[in-house]
């Protein structure tokens, strides 16, 4: 049995390091080139101590029940993973019966499972953001918002488990090579489909209206040479006080979405800094950048996927292909995602310092965007400098305070 098992593990170990390289490598590759670097910015000239020693208590409280969030859901899946308890190992096999059905349920079930273990998280975060004045939202107004994603992810989990099984059961050792082109059929069609189906279960989205705002939008739209589709104004409101922007969709649904709280809190220079900022993800294709990062990494990472939950279930007696099969496959999926999301956030930072670049190259009000960060990071309560390990793994954007550098530096003269 030793024997047997440890060239699984060395297996495993060198398809691992093989899709960390690969992911590494795809983000070097699509990461934009032409960003303006930052020069060191003394966070007090921005932020009283007051405002920072805030900041700090409350996203230091967040980052740890983040973590809390994801040890939990780790804990459930090795514990499913490993045929604990009894009564849920025998749930899962009885499913067999009835392969398709069996796993539908099974990977709806795991998703619901999983979405209730971490919801006291969640709720604990959503009542400190409450007592800090950033949430607007009441306590049975979020856990119905919970309750509606948890429907949506147990209806996705359903749909990609059944498919998942399926291609195990057809292809065999192979299943990874069309799960590859599922993956990225997959990823470029929820990321149509988010903003004209999921988003509106959410939100109410309208038009921007004419007015300023509107006319300030198309005419950055022109001098930057992009077609925004569709710019819709969000009642983020409803919920929180944090003001935002964003691009989501391609083809048809594509559109630059701002909140409601930028549009009334934010004036007009800071206003137009974030929508540069929104147009630069646009001129970027950032959204295709994001698809294709996704296709260059899939193919190893299924690779290893098959390889950690088939180890998992040759310990544990769950079979390929049937439902008792899926908590191991989800707890590879859940590790293989986390692992790989850490040169994902790479790419993200260089994306976002990129679309600061634009927007200082479209407005150039170095003081707007200045301006701007200070007011982000005043109204979302965020810490200005968070810790650099947090970052590494965690940061979809690059530091507030980094981002004014980066200002700083094109208002001395410097450029990309």
């Amino acid at each position: 049995m030793p024997g047997r098992s440890s060239p699984n593990w060395v297996r495993l170990g060198v398809t691992a390091v093989a899709a960390v390289v690969v992911a590494e490598g795809a983000a070097w590759l699509l990461r934009p080139r032409d960003i303006e670097q930052p020069v060191h910015a003394d966070e007090s000239a921005y932020f009283s101590q007051g405002e920072l020693a805030n900041a700090r208590h409350y996203a230091s409280g967040q980052r740890l029940i983040l973590v809390g969030s994801l040890v939990a859901e780790g804990a459930v899946l090795v514990l499913l993973a490993t045929g604990r308890p009894a009564v849920a190992r025998r749930a899962l096999e009885r499913l067999g019966a009835r392969p398709v059905l069996g796993g539908a349920a099974a990977a709806a079930g795991l998703s619901v499972v999983v979405a209730a273990v971490t919801v006291p998280f969640g709720v604990l975060a959503h009542e400190r953001s409450v007592d800090v004045g950033l949430s607007t939202q009441s306590l049975g107004g979020y856990l119905s918002d919970w309750g509606k994603a948890s429907a949506i992810g147990a209806l996705l989990a359903g749909a990609v488990g059944t498919f998942a099984l399926w291609l195990i059961r057809r292809f065999g050792r192979r299943w990874w090579i069309p799960g590859s082109v599922g993956v990225v059929l997959g990823a470029a069609i929820i990321t149509w489909l988010a903003p004209v189906v999921i988003a509106p279960v959410f939100n109410k989205f309208k038009e921007l209206p004419p007015g300023e705002a509107r006319t300030d939008v198309l005419d950055l739209a022109r001098r930057a040479g992009v077609d925004v589709g569709h710019v819709y104004e969000v009642d983020a409101s409803r919920r929180t006080r944090a003001i935002n922007a964003y691009v989501n969709g391609i083809g048809s649904s594509k559109r630059v979405v701002l909140y409601d709280t930028l549009l009334r809190d934010l004036n007009r220079s800071e206003r137009n800094a974030v929508v540069a900022h929104e147009l630069g993800h646009v001129h970027g294709a950032d959204i295709r950048r994001g698809l294709i990062f996704v296709a260059l990494i899939t193919p190893l990472s299924l690779i290893f996927v098959s390889g950690m939950s088939g180890v998992i279930a040759r310990r544990h007696g769950a079979e390929p292909g049937l439902p008792s099969y899926l908590p191991t496959f989800a707890l590879a999926v859940a590790a293989t995602s986390f692992v790989l999301g850490i040169p994902g956030n790479q790419l993200s930072r260089a994306v976002e310092a990129r679309a600061d670049t634009f927007a200082l190259q479209l407005t150039d009000d170095p003081k707007g965007m200045i301006k701007l960060q200070q007011e982000l990071a005043k109204l979302n309560i965020a810490d200005p400098d968070p810790p650099n390990a947090f970052t590494f793994v965690f940061g979809t954007h690059p530091p507030t305070i980094e981002r004014i550098g980066a200002a700083l530096a094109w208002e001395r003269g410097e450029r990309p």
